[in-house]
């Protein structure tokens, strides 16, 4: 669970984001499943949390409450894209947010994740 937190400081460049996140694992194939609880500086709606989700590439926000799309493990499998469900105001303080992530473990979470951090690094002329 710390490898996990410590991605996230790295991906957004700074420990000032606090992050609570639940993972349950259970054997299943190639896949996981994570209960995330973000805190941000301000509040964030739920609405503009979609909407910013669903315009971010490499992500699909499937959090269509009233159609009950719900992805899971078995349904990401052979994909690049992290899916998002169940997003919605956290309890912890009045500007956190839940949301229900699925995703492939070893396109997204390893291989795929390292040849997008190499490009960005590239792009941002932090390498050579």
């Amino acid at each position: 669970m710390l490898d996990e937190y410590y991605s996230i400081l790295k991906i957004f460049g700074t420990e000032e984001i606090n992050v609570i996140a639940t993972c349950v694992r259970v054997p299943i194939f190639n896949a996981y499943s994570e209960a995330l609880n973000l805190e941000f500086e301000r509040k964030v709606g739920v609405e503009d949390a979609r909407r910013s989700l669903k315009a971010f590439p490499g992500i699909k926000a499937l959090d269509d409450p009233d159609k009950g799309a719900y992805p899971l493990p078995l349904d990401v499998s052979g994909t690049d894209e992290v899916y998002v469900r169940r997003i919605r105001e956290g309890h912890s303080t009045s500007n956190t947010l839940n949301l229900w992530v699925v995703a492939e473990n070893i396109r997204k979470g390893a291989a795929l994740n390292a040849i997008q951090i190499t490009e960005k690094m590239i792009e941002l002329g932090l390498v050579g």
